[in-house]
């Protein structure tokens, strides 16, 4: 279904921002026995400074990690290509 009137949202699609974080494993990672091998997820942000802000954040060791622990996750920034306003 779309959406015939965007400016009434609470937020916006995630397909109308421009900056993102990818988050896969990396290759043989035993995790992906649970959830397939081709996982990845996506966060989609409005500005690149909220989005650099959130990658510095989320590649960081968290306070309650445990001594020891190495989280695998690769983390990449993405841009998407600006749609033109004729699209």
């Amino acid at each position: 279904m779309e959406i015939c009137h965007a400016h009434n949202l609470a937020r916006k699609p995630a397909d109308l921002k421009r900056y993102g974080i990818r988050v896969s494993l990396p290759a043989g990672d035993t995790f992906t026995r649970l959830i397939g091998t081709d996982w990845e997820q996506f966060h989609w942000f409005d500005t690149s400074e909220e989005r650099d802000r959130t990658l510095d954040d989320m590649a960081s060791e968290h306070l309650y990690s445990r001594d020891g622990d190495r989280p695998q996750l690769i983390f990449e920034a993405l841009e998407a290509e600006k749609q033109s306003d004729s699209d």
